[in-house]
């Protein structure tokens, strides 16, 4: 029997901003809640994670995601469509929701989501522990970037 390939062809999508304005100690990969539509529109490629934030919280036990846009699948009747942006349930176990809850605690520490993706078939979300930057960080990570890209079409144009 031939081995099922693990790659699908769902789109991967990512919050590029996330890592413009902060800086990501660690990530955590957990589930997330979904109905039918909102599982289309991913695999088509029309949701945006760049104004989402989560929220994790002990009492009750909870991991929500908020500001997350899934627009509508097209093809679903009025009845069965979506709010695209709702509260969704986030899927993970209790302690590493405590281990979250308690980053969040400290001031200046948030969590972002970075990439909503499918593994086998079930819609993942890597959720990154991150800490926000100043203006002076980010110039600092332009200039590092752009004088990289000059090294590098300097050593293109030399070989």
């Amino acid at each position: 029997m031939a081995k099922k390939s693990s790659k699908s062809n769902a789109p991967v999508i990512e919050n590029r901003r996330a890592r413009h304005d902060y800086s990501i100690q660690d990530t955590i990969e957990v589930g997330i809640a979904l109905v039918g539509s909102e599982v289309k529109s991913i695999r088509a490629g029309q949701a945006s994670l760049a104004e989402g934030w989560i929220r994790a919280s002990e009492r009750p036990i909870k991991l929500t995601l908020h500001g997350v846009h899934i627009a509508e699948y097209q093809n679903a009747s009025v009845n069965h469509q979506h709010d695209p942006i709702r509260t969704r349930v986030l899927l993970a176990h209790r302690r590493e929701i405590r281990k979250l809850a308690k980053y969040t605690q400290s001031p200046g520490r948030t969590l972002v989501p970075l990439k909503l993706y499918f593994v086998n078939g079930r819609a993942k979300l890597l959720v990154g522990f991150a800490t926000g930057k100043q203006r002076s960080d980010k110039r600092q990570d332009l200039a590092k970037r752009t004088a990289s890209r000059e090294m590098d079409r300097a050593m293109k144009r030399r070989l």
